[in-house]
Order: structure tokens, then sequence, then C-alpha cells
């Protein structure tokens, strides 16, 4: 009896087992497929979360641009005189004040003359007494050389009247150049100005006595200005007398005033390695003063075309100096040469070509390739 169970017993155990078997191989079919399913729903979602980097941009553009150095200037007289008495004397009166216009030969101030005028009497005495000298002195020579003819003088009587006619000739000749003096001098009392300009300081008053040499007046020129500014060492190559020169001040805003480049100076400032240059300024309206500040533009070349981006797009990584463009959808790193400085712009010399699309805002959390968004 137990022989026929016992063989049933065994063919169910070993089909029991081809059914776990069966199972398991379900179970791992199942795994691999669930885990293929969650490892694409996992490359899905890594695809689906790759984030952009918002940036604004801007188009890059070529400008007629003129090459241009910037300084920081002071307005200065083009001309100052001082002008000084050139007698001894009370000043009588000054015609003029601090500020005060004055043209070329304008009287300014004049020296009390009396003393002077009566020079001028005393040169005409002394004039007329060696005149009469000289009249006398004649008339002995022409006696003396008759009767020195018929030999009825010695030579030496002769000779002592032509030493006498001599001398009277030279004191007559001192006299004349003693009057010419002495009108000269009263024509000194009278101080004109030298040129045309404004009283910038007045040193005496009426009443005052002065000497030759005492500084009366300072005349300024202010039809023409100097603008006086420094160059830095590496600019200093690209000057020439003549260059165009534009300036800005504050007490006149939005105004530009011009000159010309005038004097350029013959060495650096060793403390700032910088060099001093002077333009001319045309002022005839007399509206500019010196002492104003001024903020300079110095144009040292012609107009020419440039590609610009403004300087925000710029990042310096040591002695590199790159940007970012945008190509379709990605940022693209870009290797630049830069040149000139132009306001809030910089030349671009190598790198990049007009109408790229630059990288303006943004551009520091961007990488080659990385995805960006187009702020609006």
């Amino acid at each position: 009896m137990f022989g026929p169970t016992s063989s049933l017993t065994g063919e169910g155990r070993s089909d029991r087992q081809k059914v776990r078997a069966g199972s398991v191989i379900l179970s791992l079919l199942l795994c691999v497929a669930v885990s293929a399913n969650i490892g694409c729903k996992k490359q899905e979602q890594k695809v689906t979360k790759e984030r952009s980097v918002n940036v604004r941009v801007w188009t890059a553009e070529t400008r007629s641009l003129r090459p241009f150095v910037e300084s920081i200037g002071t307005l200065k007289p083009y001309e100052i005189v001082n002008v000084s008495s050139e007698l001894d004397g009370i000043l009588k009166t000054i015609h003029v004040d601090e500020g005060s216009p004055v043209t070329r030969g304008q009287v300014i101030a004049e020296i009390k003359e009396t003393d002077y005028q009566l020079a001028i009497e005393q040169a005409k005495a002394i004039l007329k007494q060696a005149e009469a000298a000289l009249a006398n002195a004649k008339q002995e020579h022409l006696r003396k050389e008759a009767l020195y003819r018929e030999e009825l003088v010695t030579k030496q009587q002769y000779d002592d009247i032509v030493a006498r006619l001599a001398v009277a000739q030279g004191d007559v000749e001192r006299a004349v150049a003693g009057l010419d003096l002495a009108k000269e001098k009263l024509t000194k009392t009278r101080i004109h100005a030298p040129m045309a300009g404004s009283i910038k300081e007045k040193k005496v008053t009426a009443g005052d006595y002065i000497r030759n040499g005492t500084l009366l007046v300072s005349i300024i020129r202010t039809d023409l200005l100097k603008l006086s500014f420094s160059v830095s060492e590496k600019d200093v190559g690209s000057l020439r007398a003549g260059q165009d020169v534009s300036f800005a001040v504050d007490a006149f805003p939005g105004r530009e005033f011009r000159g010309q480049l005038k004097t350029i100076y013959p060495s650096l400032e060793e403390k700032t390695r910088s060099l001093q240059v002077e333009a001319v300024v045309t002022n005839a309206d007399r509206n500019l003063k010196p002492g104003l500040f001024a903020r300079v533009t110095l144009y040292t070349g012609s107009a020419r075309d440039t590609v610009v981006v403004p300087i925000t797009a710029l990042l310096y990584d040591n002695s590199t100096t790159k940007l970012f463009v945008g190509e379709g959808d990605r940022a693209k790193e870009r290797k630049v040469k830069i040149g000139r400085k132009y306001g809030e712009f910089m030349e671009i010399v190598e790198g990049l070509k007009a109408k790229e699309i630059v990288v303006t805002v943004g551009q520091n959390n961007l990488m080659e390739g990385v995805l960006i968004n187009v702020a609006r």
C-alpha cells in the first residue's frame, strides 16, 4: 500500500518544485522589467530637470569712434602780466579795481607829475645854456681859425678853441638827451595796460608813495585760456600738438567746450608717472574763468569703425579676458582681445563680430554649453 502512495507523493513534490522555479523566474523577469522602467523614468527625470540660467543679452555692434584719453584739468590764464612803476613818486590815482576789464594801452594809474614837469624845465634851461656856450665857441673858433691861417695865433691857441668847440657840442648833446629823458619820465607818470584782459589783483591805492619796481596790478588775459592736465605714461606716445580737446565744467552743465593741444612738456613727473600738457581754449565771451576744474577728453586719432560691447559683459581671469555669447539656447565662452574704453563700452579687437549676442547679466553663473534663458 505504501509503495504507490510514495510514488505519487514524489511526483507531486516535483511538480511543486517546478511551479516554484517558474514563480522565481517570473519574479526575476518582473524585477528586471520594473528596474528597467524605473531607470527610464530616472533618465527622463534627469533630462527634464536640466536647469537654465537666466541672463540678459546685448547685440554687439560696430560704431564709428575716435580714440581718446580722459583726464581732469584746470583752466589757467593764457598770460599774466605784473605791471610795475618805473618811477618814484606819489600815486595820484588808479583807475581800475579787481575784475575790471582793460584794453591794450588803457591808462590804469597816474603818478603825481609835478617833479617830472620841473625836471623838464630844468633840462630845457640846461640845454639853452649849452646851446649858448656852443654858439660862443663857434664864433671863437671862426676868429681863431682866421688868425691861425694868418699865423697870428699859435697852433696851441687854435687847438684849444677846437677842443672847447668839441666840448660845447658834447654839452649840447648831453643836454638834449637829458631833456628827452625828462620828457620820457613824464610820460611814464601815466601807466598803461600792456595788453587787454582783466585786473586780477590790485596792490596799491591812491596816495601811496611808490618806488621804481613797485607792483601796481596784475593783468590776466581772458579771451584765451590754457587748459592744463596730465596724461598717463602709457598714452604719451599718442600725443601730438594740434589734437582736438573737449571738456566740460560744472559751472555750465550740459555744455561742451573745445580747444587744441599746444604744449607737451618735455619730461614726466616721477611720482605720478604722468606727463603735463596744455591746450589753448578760445574764450571770446569770457564765460570761462581761470581756476575752474574740467573733465577733459583728448582725441588722439581720427574716427574709425570698431566693435564694442558693454563693459559689464567682460570677465577677467588673470591675463585673459573673456565673455559669453548666446548660440541658440546655449552659452559659448569666447576669449577676446580688448582695446580702448569708450565711456561704458569697450572696444573688442579680436574674438567677436558685430551682431553676435553677448551676455551682459548673469555671465558669472555660466559655463561652456550651459542652457540659457534670455530674460525679457
